[in-house]
């Protein structure tokens, strides 16, 4: 049942996706680099992380 559920979630995602593409491209793109730029900064905060703990957590 959770299968399911996540498939329809995904296919209303992408819906969404396409349609904001379609509809409003500059938009669109503004989204992408939002998220693009959430991504970064929560490989740069797993990095600081992954730092803290190599040198000795403290």
């Amino acid at each position: 049942m959770a299968v399911n559920a996540k498939k329809v979630a995904v296919y209303v995602l992408v819906v969404f996706a396409l349609y904001v593409i379609i509809t409003d491209p500059l938009k669109a793109t503004g989204y992408v680099q939002i998220v693009f730029e959430g991504i970064s900064d929560a490989a740069n905060a797993v990095g600081d992380f992954m730092t803290w703990l190599a040198n000795g957590g403290g």
